[in-house]
């Protein structure tokens, strides 16, 4: 009898914003407005890519998986959310907790390095303009876009079973409205250090090393660009990466914030909510604002 799964949680309790119950109307359908823009949003990205002909080259590629990955991120969360304030469901199993956790975590993963890989191929396209088309065939596009996804569920999916293995016997209300590590492995009854210690490591690990290859790579990138001569040209090669540079700030100062502190914290809810719900529905925009080619395709489609 002493080697039975001491695990007894069954489900656990999202808190969702409780604390802003008086308001929850105003907050569903805030976040309900969110959802759809992003959806809709990225949806056009993917379609205007799709059907432009001028855009059917590596970096619009790039940002149509991107796009993609955009709407998986917050469909994996947001509706739950959607259920939890309109119909106080804000029951989730144990399974289903489990397996949001890690299309979650491994999504905001291959996030990561999917910005790296597109830093990547502007950083051939304005450093090696001669080459680019030999280099970046269809088979390494494709490859490139292919990895950060691999890595990022087989990453997560370690951290994932290692979570899994704790026991969880007592507490289920979960200070979050959506399941994440830190919040599910606080509720533990076993020893947690391994666990915290790996955790902290592979979201350091991905995030730091995804960050630095970006930064290195635009290093290169600006140190080439302000070698141009004419100002024409520097705007012209600047406006192939401003709307990638924007769109990782963004993610990456958002993400800086949440895993940046040592401990959990009562305001981690809020701050998620800015890369999983309020990035992903800015892209779209930074993307079709800030770029002539998408803008024009697009006119061209509704006109």
């Amino acid at each position: 009898m002493a080697q039975i799964n001491k695990t007894m949680v069954e489900e656990f309790i999202l808190v969702d914003f409780a604390d802003l119950h008086q308001i929850r109307i105003v907050i569903f359908l805030f976040f309900l407005l969110t959802y759809i823009t992003c959806f809709i949003g990225n949806l056009a990205i993917i379609i205007v890519v799709k059907l432009g002909p001028s855009l059917h080259n590596p970096m619009y590629f790039f940002i149509s998986v991107f796009s993609s990955l955009e709407i998986m991120l917050v469909s994996v969360m947001i509706p739950k959310l959607l259920t939890i304030l309109i119909g106080h469901n804000n029951r989730i199993s144990f399974i289903g907790c489990f397996t949001q956790m890690y299309i979650s975590g491994s999504l905001g993963c291959t996030e990561c390095f999917l910005l790296a890989v597109m830093a990547f191929d502007r950083h051939l396209a304005i450093n090696k303009p001669l080459h680019y088309p030999t280099i970046m065939t269809n088979t390494l596009c494709v490859g490139l876009a292919i990895f950060p996804w691999i890595f990022g569920f087989t990453c997560i999916l370690i951290q994932t079973i290692i979570t899994a293995q704790l026991e969880f016997c007592g507490p289920n209300i979960v200070d979050h409205y959506f399941c994440d590590f830190a919040p599910i492995q606080s509720l533990a009854c076993s020893d947690i250090s391994f666990c915290l210690m790996f955790t902290t490591f592979v979201a350091v690990v991905n995030i730091v090393s995804s960050f630095l290859t970006i930064i290195g790579f635009y290093v290169c990138i600006i140190i080439t660009v302000c070698k141009i001569k004419s100002k024409d040209g520097k705007q012209k090669a600047f406006s192939t990466f401003t709307s990638h540079i924007t769109v990782a700030s963004l993610f990456y100062g958002t993400l800086m914030i949440m895993y940046a502190k040592p401990d959990a914290s009562y305001y981690d809810k809020y701050v998620s909510f800015l890369y999983t719900a309020f990035v992903p529905t800015m892209n779209p925009f930074i993307y079709t604002l800030r770029n002539r080619d998408v803008k024009k395709v697009f006119w061209n489609l509704i006109n």
